[in-house]
Order: C-alpha cells, then sequence, then structure tokens
C-alpha cells in the first residue's frame, strides 16, 4: 500500500495531477482546493496517499494535509459515499469546515455542499459526529476574529448569488489573508475577482 508520494507535478486534469517519482507517473486523484494549492508544472510535490483497491483498478486519492486525509477516511465510512465523492464534498467544503458543520448539526450549510441533500446531510451528523468532533475541536481555537470574518464573507457571497463551491474555493483561497487580519471590506473585492475573473 502507497502511504506517501513525492516527486515532480507532471500534469494537471480537472480532478487529478499525475505525479512523476523515479521516472514512473502516478496518477493522483486531489480535491480542486488542493490542486489550487500546487505549484506550476515541474515542481516537487509530498502527497499523502490513500489506496484505493478496487477488483478492477487500485487508485490513489492525494492530500497536502492530514486534516483533509482525516475528513476523507472519515466520509467514505459512511454508507453510500465513496472515495469520488468524498472527493467532490471536500472540493465543495473545506475539512475543518466540515468537522464543524457535521459537530453543530448544521445542515443547512452540508446542504450547500454539491452532492449533498437533507438526508445525506443527516445520516453524515450520524456517522461522522463522534469521529470528527476531536478534529472539530482542534481548531475551536482559531474561530475567534477570524472565523467571523470568514463567516461574513460567505454570507456577503451567498446573497450575492454565489453557489456553496464557489464560496468555498474563494474562501480557501483568501484563509491567509483572514487570518492576517483583513478585513470584509477589502476581502470581498478580491473574493468577487477570483470568482468572476
Amino acid at each position: 500500500m502507497i502511504a506517501s508520494l513525492r516527486g515532480r507535478l507532471l500534469r494537471k486534469a480537472a480532478d487529478y495531477v499525475v505525479v512523476d517519482a523515479g521516472g514512473v507517473g502516478y496518477k493522483v486523484f486531489v480535491t480542486k482546493p488542493a490542486q489550487d494549492r500546487l505549484g506550476p508544472l515541474g515542481e516537487k510535490v509530498v502527497f499523502d496517499i490513500y489506496t484505493h483497491v478496487k477488483e478492477d483498478a487500485i487508485q490513489l486519492y492525494g492530500f497536502l494535509d492530514d486534516t483533509e486525509q482525516e475528513a476523507f477516511e472519515a466520509l467514505i465510512s459512511v454508507n453510500g459515499v465513496g472515495p469520488r465523492m468524498a472527493m467532490g464534498v471536500l472540493a465543495g467544503i473545506q475539512a475543518r469546515e466540515l468537522a464543524i458543520a457535521v459537530c453543530t448539526d448544521d445542515i443547512a450549510r452540508l446542504c450547500l455542499v454539491p452532492g449533498i441533500g437533507k438526508k445525506k446531510a443527516e445520516r453524515m451528523i450520524v456517522d461522522l459526529k463522534d469521529r470528527l468532533m476531536p478534529l472539530a475541536q482542534s481548531h475551536a481555537e482559531g474561530d475567534g476574529e477570524a472565523g467571523s470574518t470568514m463567516d461574513d464573507l460567505r454570507s456577503a457571497l451567498a446573497n450575492l448569488g454565489f453557489k456553496g463551491i464557489e464560496i468555498e474555493r474563494a474562501a480557501a483561497l483568501l484563509r491567509e489573508k483572514v487570518i492576517s487580519g483583513a478585513g470584509l471590506e477589502s476581502l470581498l473585492p478580491e473574493a468577487l475577482k477570483l470568482l468572476r475573473g
């Protein structure tokens, strides 16, 4: 079983990348937010890997941090959620926010994620609350003012008609600026530029 992969970024596609490791190209499925964090082709990359073995294929799912992989492995433990769907969920909501939404019974937030309806959100809350509680608690200290600003940004973008996956993409790209103390008045124009540009 492959647990991690280090190599050179050879190709980017819609939902996967190809990593050249020792002359062998490995196809690694990644979320769009994770792919956005990668550098240009040719740069070195390191992924934590979840190896999914099927009767007719071995698929590699790559993660840039433990939090995302932990959420992914929790998601695939839910009945009816496979690896591809789990990656789709994590493309629409960050791992930390998924954990918080599950642990606070926030069905409305979960339903903003493409592919998750009310019944699936309820099932996820029942199945994942205990498993994701440590992840939600480990990030609770970081909520404070930055969390409030991020909530305000999400709300503003939703009011402007953007969908959940678009909002999460902008939130991921602007996270560092939020943590650095940027206010909504400077973040909102940047978010609009990212989403419309």
